[in-house]
């Protein structure tokens, strides 16, 4: 059975519409009661800076406490630092308000069990059989109580720089680095300044309007002209949530997920600690794939999303893994994707190695790689067409097993993802927009 509101990473839609509203929030956290802790527990909520959180961090509040669970506030905070703090507070679940790399008029919601983990499909279709059922209101001496926790953004600084290796420090780096205007503004550049690093900050003034607008790590335009005009040694961008990360490079290239997946895999297997196959997803580029073959590294890919990349690694005792997009996952380290502390550690490897970040990435060649975008106007299974599967078969044929097609759709928004990959460029392109062409059709 499938999920009506759950996608790849939580629930996500425009503020104000149907699911998020501050009556659906209340419902949820009521049908999330309901499903895991019955009994009664202790929620941690965290959020972003979108104006939006403080609505939904109060509904939430509301249908948790309500429901008979103490809740714990936290404010704004990285994604991965509520996924820690679930942990470091013995809590039932964690909660965690954001709509990521969206703009502001988005807002979502998404949860980690007692284990920092995120919930699997099994437990959020659960959780959606109760949405339609009126909140839980218990009577007033089994109510929950909540309470507003100061030290949430310290702690987790403390334990981002835990993760840096004993003894080295960052002295004699400059960092520029783009917080999105998003949970990681502050505790971003105090951990790398903690760490003896020069930082140069950008896209840390949030209004709760600006996260993601024109920053960060889907916006890195700015960086990429910054990090070479004050001549930094590296860029750090996150997204508004701070789950995700790329890089820049002394040159102001862009160093993507796919080439710190890279980058750490190398790294790992040079010390002796890599330990089952590095995994992707069907959308990493075929250049790192090539690039851990050639030094017998084993290289698998899940299906789009953190999380099922984080069940990969789990299946087969991999602890290292990643997204293009920059979502890292360090199983040595964190229970999720951890921007910041997958910065820190590729800044580790800078300076273990005495490389700089252009000559790390130099041992991978990317494959030119086209993604397009197809808006449709309601959900849609490409793999349901014969017409575009047809399609796909000839552009196969045509790149003769030196490349690759892929057509996903996004689970995030109404969206057809067209992604081809080969050894030319102009080919790689036009057979990407003649695709997109039937895939429009096909969904109109």
């Amino acid at each position: 059975m499938s999920r009506k509101y759950f996608g790849t990473d939580g629930i996500r839609g425009k503020v104000g519409t149907n699911p998020m509203t501050a009556d659906f929030a209340m419902r949820l956290a009521s049908a999330a009661a309901r499903v895991l802790i019955p009994a009664g527990g202790t929620v941690l909520i965290g959020k972003d800076t979108r104006l939006s959180g403080y609505m939904f961090e109060s509904a939430l509040e509301a249908g948790f406490v309500a429901a008979g669970i103490d809740v714990l506030l936290l404010g704004p905070l990285p994604t991965p630092g509520i996924a820690q703090l679930t942990q470091q507070f013995m809590a039932d679940l964690g909660v965690v308000i954001s709509a990521s790399h969206n703009l502001y008029e988005d807002n979502g919601i998404k949860f980690f069990d007692r284990n920092g983990a995120k919930l699997s499909d099994d437990i959020e279709r659960q959780i959606e059989a109760h949405l339609e059922k009126p909140a839980i209101t218990r009577e007033s001496g089994a109510l929950g109580k909540a309470k507003r926790i100061d030290t949430a953004r310290v702690r987790y600084q403390e334990f981002a720089a835990s993760t840096f290796p004993s003894g080295m420090t960052l002295d004699g780096f400059k960092v520029v680095f783009d917080g999105a205007n998003g949970a990681g503004y502050k505790v971003g550049p105090r951990t790398l300044s903690a760490l003896g690093a020069e930082v140069i900050p950008i896209g840390c003034s949030p209004n709760g309007r600006n996260i993601n607008d024109g920053c960060g790590s889907t916006h890195t335009e700015l960086l990429q002209l910054t990090v070479p005009a004050v001549r930094a040694h590296v860029g750090v961008a996150l997204d508004g949530d701070g789950d995700r990360v790329v890089m820049v490079d002394e040159f102001g290239k862009l160093i993507d997920g796919d080439q710190m997946l890279y980058i750490l895999a190398i790294a790992l297997h040079r010390r002796g600690k890599l330990t089952g196959p590095v995994v992707g997803t069907v959308m990493s580029n075929l250049g790192l794939e090539r690039a851990l073959s050639s030094v017998d590294i084993e290289f698998r890919r899940a299906n789009v999303g953190d999380r099922y990349v984080l069940e990969m690694l789990r299946e087969t005792g991999g602890i290292i893994g990643g997204e293009t997009s920059g979502h890292m996952i360090s199983l040595d380290q964190t229970t999720t994707g951890d921007g910041l502390v997958c910065a820190l550690q590729v800044l580790a490897v800078m300076q273990e190695t005495g490389k700089s970040l252009s000559e790390l990435a130099a041992g991978m060649s990317k494959y030119p790689q086209t993604m397009l975008n197809v808006r449709t106007k309601k959900p849609f299974d490409p793999t349901t067409s014969t017409v575009i599967q047809e399609a796909v078969a000839g552009a196969e044929v045509e790149l003769a097993n030196t490349g690759r097609v892929v057509l996903r759709a996004s689970g995030t928004e109404p969206v057809i993802r067209v992604m081809v990959e080969g050894e030319n460029h102009e080919q790689v392109v036009a057979l990407a927009e003649r695709l997109a062409v039937v895939v429009a059709a096909a969904a109109s």
